[in-house]
């Protein structure tokens, strides 16, 4: 003959598990309470790197445009347009990246029409990262073929290959501090001026 637990046994067991899952509960709760900070700043420097990585490797594909433009159409520090087919489908299309106060965005305009043209097509805008702090280091800087960075105003003609830096940082008056994150890219497409 087998025994089953008492109705005494039945109710003690559900309380001792009504409490390990309620502590446990609380314990999850406090654990993402006092680390949402960091949860958070680690997604916005997650995107801020795969942003730049993005931004460096089509800058590194950049090519004339479908229009004929040369491939690089505009380089300041906090801003550069190019022509590059981001989509591998054989349409080049004009890509921006830019800073806007402390968010970096990039804009796509597709070429329409026969010729093709970008002029007063829609951009489609997308953040590429977020808390994008003032440094003395300019977001994009731009060198020669001998390696030498240039001044602005920037002669696109002259651009071999491009470097960036953004600085990220959910709130500066929290630890942890500042993340910089870097990347470069040789323009592979290009007619350099001398």
């Amino acid at each position: 003959m087998t025994r089953g637990f008492t109705l005494i046994e039945t109710i003690v067991t559900v309380g001792i598990f009504a409490i390990v899952v309620t502590a446990l509960s609380i314990l999850i709760q406090y654990f993402y309470r006092t680390n949402a900070y960091i949860f958070e700043e680690t997604a916005a420097v997650q995107s801020a790197h795969n942003g730049i990585i993005d931004a460096m490797h089509y800058l590194r594909e950049a090519s004339y445009g479908a229009d004929g433009s040369y491939p690089i159409v505009n380089a300041a520090t906090s801003t550069v347009t190019f022509y590059v087919d981001i989509k591998g489908d054989g349409v080049v299309d004009k890509v921006r990246y830019y800073l806007s106060g402390t968010t970096l965005y990039k804009s796509i305009v597709l070429p329409t029409g026969v010729p093709p043209t970008y002029i007063g097509q829609p951009e489609n805008i997308s953040t590429i990262a977020t808390y994008v702090r003032a440094t003395t280091t300019p977001i994009f800087r731009y060198y020669n073929s001998v390696g030498a960075q240039l001044t602005t105003p920037i002669d696109v003609a002259k651009i071999t290959s491009v470097n960036t830096t953004i600085t990220v940082n959910l709130n500066p008056t929290r630890a942890p501090n500042n993340y910089t994150l870097s990347a470069g890219a040789t323009l592979r497409n290009l007619h350099i001026a001398q």
